[in-house]
């Protein structure tokens, strides 16, 4: 009996079937439902509408907000950047970008006012959506609203202008004005129904234009240079020969502002040298006049006293002093009755017209 137990197989232990396969069931959907979850985050790319549905956990970029959708229906729910949760496959999650961004508008085909075909390879557009006019912008045109009010818009402008102007004013005169133009038309209408959309500035590349007519273009700014050269030549010439003009005018002023200023230095030593001279003259009338008043003076004295002297003795003395003086007198017949006496004197000078007519008469008498 011993040997029997001991070589016979032991029973199995009691099963309990139905609750031991529940248990590693409900374990199994666990981490099946996690794996699916962590596909879902992190297999499909966060890019993809499909991930939007899906994911609970989302992540706002930055410079972008988050949009949610319920149903179809637009909540006005706005989330800003960062890890935010949403229900799966009934809220759909889209970022939008409310920093400054660059649309570029291709291929943008127009006709002139000439019937001229023309191409603008590109058009940059640089806008911006306002965080608070967000629900508003994209509760009327939705998440592609650029598409209404940038890329359409941008077309439609873009021919009104060409069909309005010609070739050359397209492709020359007026290509520098059609940035602001653009950006007018544009932010005039964004202003008026689209009031988020703010545009910053429109950069517009240079048309493509058909070959020959871009070949004559060419050719006429070859001419226009040319003649810009020409121009610009004839300009500097001028200012050489305005240049050598104002040099002779102010060689001429200066020589003749030397002469002015030596004319003015010999003006003026001569008027100087000349009130020297008057000084001088005025100085000399001064002495002579002292001069001829102190002679007058004298000879007034003298006259006053010579006619105080004229007296009969003094006289009488003058007299004998000019007979005393002289060394011969001669009176005629008479010389030996000179008496020095007040009375010959006197006899001398009645005979003296006596004589003188005795002596005529005897000429006269002689000459008969």
């Amino acid at each position: 009996m011993e040997q029997e137990r001991a070589g016979s197989p032991s029973p199995p232990p009691p099963h309990h079937g139905g609750h031991a396969g529940g248990g590693d069931f409900s374990a199994i959907l666990t981490v099946l439902f996690a794996f699916i979850v962590i596909v879902t985050m992190v297999v499909i790319p966060s890019s993809t509408t499909l991930k939007n549905s899906l994911s609970v956990v989302h992540q706002v970029p930055e410079g972008h907000v988050g949009v949610y959708w319920r149903g179809g229906a637009l909540l006005n729910t706005i989330t800003d950047p960062g890890f935010h949760l949403k229900m799966p496959l009934i809220t759909h999650y889209e970022p939008v970008q409310v920093v400054l961004q660059t649309d570029q508008v291709r291929d943008i085909p127009c006709g002139t006012k000439g019937g001229v075909m023309i191409n603008f390879e590109k058009i940059e557009v640089v806008n911006r959506l306002r965080k608070d006019y967000v629900y508003d912008t994209l509760l009327n045109y939705g998440v592609h609203y650029d598409n209404t009010w940038i890329y359409d818009k941008i077309h439609h402008e873009i021919n009104q202008f060409c069909s309005s102007h010609s070739l050359q004013q397209v492709y020359i005169d007026v290509f520098d004005q059609i940035d602001e133009k653009m950006k007018d038309a544009l932010q005039g209408d964004c202003t008026r129904y689209a009031p988020g959309i703010e545009i910053i500035s429109v950069r517009v590349t240079k048309p493509t234009i058909p070959e020959s007519i871009r070949r004559n273009f060419e050719q006429m700014e070859e001419e226009r240079t040319k003649v810009l050269i020409a121009i610009e030549r004839q300009r500097v010439v001028e200012k050489e020969a305005e240049t050598k003009k104002k040099m002779a005018i102010s060689e001429a002023e200066k020589n003749a502002n030397v002469s002015k200023i030596i004319m003015e230095q010999k003006l003026t030593e001569k008027e100087s040298t000349r009130k020297q001279q008057e000084i001088e003259n005025q100085i000399y009338m001064a002495r002579e006049k002292s001069l001829a008043d102190a002679d007058f003076y004298r000879v007034m004295k003298e006259a006053e006293a010579n006619k105080l002297k004229l007296t009969p003795e003094f006289l009488e003395l003058k007299f004998i002093d000019a007979i005393a003086d002289n060394t011969k007198i001669f009176f005629g017949e008479k010389v030996p009755n000179m008496v020095l006496d007040q009375r010959l004197l006197g006899n001398f000078l009645k005979q003296v017209p006596v004589d003188l007519s005795r002596e005529a008469s005897k000429e006269g008498n002689f000459e008969s």
